[in-house]
């Protein structure tokens, strides 16, 4: 492993960092969850800059859980840009090498050389007050490059950008990260942001983590409740195991009858939740008596590349994401319908 954080702890009069976590080399994890769950927290162990009360971590088999941020050999890209304002984009992506005690002439090499993989050539002499913001964050990537690190640490980089740049700046990313091979840990609270660019994505609540897997699985095969209902929309119905048919576990539920894919240990008249994700699911479809829910329609909202319709079944609320315009009219019954390869189990 690159990276490993082993039974890392940090206590605080009102919060604590229980954490363990790996990332192999060349793979990018992103730490996702809610504000003040504790990834910049674990971020800045990690770099260094706050010591841990117990634990090891260790990079690319050295421990470094006693050294100074300095000679760990990581490149921390922060929020805010953090460029010197008096230096222009030269100085400020040298600015390592210089202290590193780089010549002249490498260091002249390597800034070029960064300046081509981000995609900004022949900007050594301009100013950084002169930069977009999306300009700026790809100079404090590249002098995070620098120095070679053996890990790089982006905490929220694109948080301070539009939708737009975003997008744009976090495909580059990925493709920066994956050109280098680069062991990358990627702290974010947008969803969609960690499933695109992660190659695992690492949940946390509360300073422990809830579940770490990859895009796929923490989206459709979430571990806990806080999984399934904070990475995107889920429709969750309360219901009860009652046997088995055609290879699929078979639930009822006061919302119907549902079969399921799921395989994993269960007992007849267990307790549990049954996950369907909005875009899985029908208006009309199949008739069968399984698989299928009525429910008069509250709301609609059409988004340009969906509509998001909301309703109301005999006891829950439910959600469908039709992708297109979609005619509807609130008030309106219909019956929604998926497949038992859409839905997933939590147990209760």
């Amino acid at each position: 492993m690159s990276l490993i954080l082993d039974k890392i702890t940090k206590v605080y009069p009102d919060f604590f960092i229980d954490v363990s976590l790996s990332a192999e080399k060349g793979e990018i994890i992103t730490l996702l969850g809610p504000s003040g769950c504790g990834k910049t927290t674990t971020l800045h162990i990690i770099v260094g800059f706050i010591p841990p009360d117990t634990g090891r971590i260790s990079l690319n088999g050295r421990d470094v859980t006693a050294l100074p941020p300095f000679a760990r050999k990581v490149g921390l890209v922060f929020q805010e840009y953090a460029l010197f304002p008096n230096m222009n984009v030269f100085k400020n992506i040298a600015f390592g090498l210089r202290m590193q005690g780089w010549s002249r002439r490498d260091t002249e090499a390597r800034v070029r050389g960064l300046l081509e993989l981000i995609r900004l050539p022949r900007y050594e002499a301009r100013n950084v007050s002169e930069l977009s913001g999306g300009e700026q964050q790809r100079i404090a990537l590249a002098r995070a490059l620098a120095p070679n690190p053996d890990l790089l640490l982006l905490d929220e980089p694109l948080s301070a950008l539009d939708a737009k740049l975003r997008n744009q700046l976090r495909s580059e990313i990925r493709r920066i990260q994956r050109e280098l091979e680069l062991t990358t840990v990627y702290v974010t609270h947008d969803q969609e942001e960690a499933l695109a660019i992660s190659d695992r994505v690492v949940v946390m609540q509360d300073g422990r983590v809830e579940q770490a897997g990859s895009s796929y699985e923490i989206y459709n095969r979430p571990k806990t409740r806080f999984v399934a209902q904070f990475v995107g929309i889920t429709n969750m119905l309360p219901a009860r195991v009652s046997g088995t048919r055609g290879g699929y576990t078979r639930l009822s539920s006061p919302e119907g009858t549902f079969l399921t894919n799921y395989h994993g240990s269960l007992e007849k008249g267990q307790k549990v939740t049954l996950l369907v994700r909005p875009e899985k699911c029908l208006i009309g479809g199949e008739t069968t008596n399984e698989n299928r829910v009525m429910g008069r329609i509250t709301g609609c909202e059409y988004l340009g590349d969906s509509t998001i319709i909301s309703l109301t079944l005999k006891q829950n609320p439910f959600t469908v994401k039709i992708f297109g315009p979609l005619t509807c009219k609130v008030g309106e019954e219909v019956r929604i319908s998926f497949s038992p390869e859409a839905c997933w189990i939590l147990r209760d």
